[in-house]
């Protein structure tokens, strides 16, 4: 499984992560990816939504401090020997059911709910067995503030991907409000006023990235969550070429791969020094 996101900046928060950290990483990539494999272009929308159901009726198990697939069994196994219920992952299943119904956002405040789905059910979840030792409150808001981040990142990342599968990644009344059709986000070049808007969007969520990364000031949390760290430093990387790739959408090069390994490296350097 880890393997199929090599190059990724999954990968790279797993490769940097820490054994006790890629233990929690590897499962969790994987329910992730399992979850949304009901999106498999070619999937009989009848057999998706039956992936669906039997995730939620799992992640709901999972909660409970239970599980039936390997991959959430490995997840629980993971949990401090105290605890009694587990992992939240509701979440996946929940953005993965909108995905399948093509649904779009109609404001701002669903787009920040899609991500605060995404948020809880992985950044957060990895922070908080990643570190039990840390102070609860320390690793929810640097989990979900990271992920928040990250999510709509990689939104904007590959909008033009989405678009051309029927998934918008920006608000109808944001589009709406600069003239801009729906329909021209799966087609470049994009419209000016769409490119600044898009520009002002990743220099904020970088910006929001940096500062949580920031709050782990002390050696100890930021071993811990180092793969997080090395996550949100490659996928900084990734949003300033979108950006700088505007009004067309980013096409990855073979020095790309080099750029992302190097930075990922420094990042998991800086982690521990």
């Amino acid at each position: 499984m880890i393997q199929a996101l090599a190059g990724t900046p999954r990968y790279f928060a797993w490769l940097y992560a820490g054994e006790r950290m890629q233990a929690i990483l590897t499962p969790l990539f994987g329910i992730e990816a399992e979850i949304n494999a009901a999106l498999a272009p070619g999937l009989e929308h009848s057999v998706a939504h039956v992936r669906t159901t039997w995730w939620a009726e799992e992640a709901q198990r999972v909660r409970g401090g239970h599980a039936l697939h390997p991959l959430t069994r490995a997840l629980l196994a993971q949990r401090p020997a105290a605890a009694d219920t587990g992992p939240d992952l509701s979440g996946l299943v929940d953005i993965t059911t909108w995905d399948l119904a093509a649904a779009t956002f109609e404001t701002r405040t669903e787009l920040d709910g899609y991500c605060d789905r995404w948020a809880r059910a992985v950044p957060q979840v990895a922070a908080g067995l990643a570190a039990p030792d840390l102070p609860a409150h320390l690793t929810v808001a640097f989990g979900h503030g990271l992920g928040v981040a990250l999510c709509e990142l990689e939104m904007l990342v590959s909008l033009q991907h989405a678009a051309r599968r029927g998934r918008l990644r920006i608000p109808l009344d944001e589009l709406a409000a600069l003239g801009v059709a729906p329909e021209s986000l799966g087609h470049t070049p994009w419209p000016a006023v769409l490119c600044e808007q898009l520009r002002v969007r990743h220099q904020q969520l970088r910006i929001a990235l940096q500062e949580r990364c920031a709050q782990l000031t002390f050696p100890a949390p930021r071993t811990a969550l180092r793969g997080l760290l090395v996550w949100a430093a490659v996928m900084q990387l990734h949003s300033r070429r979108a950006e700088h790739a505007l009004p067309n959408a980013w096409q990855r090069s073979r020095w790309d791969g080099i750029r992302d390994a190097l930075r990922a490296w420094r990042a998991a350097r800086r982690a521990i020094n």
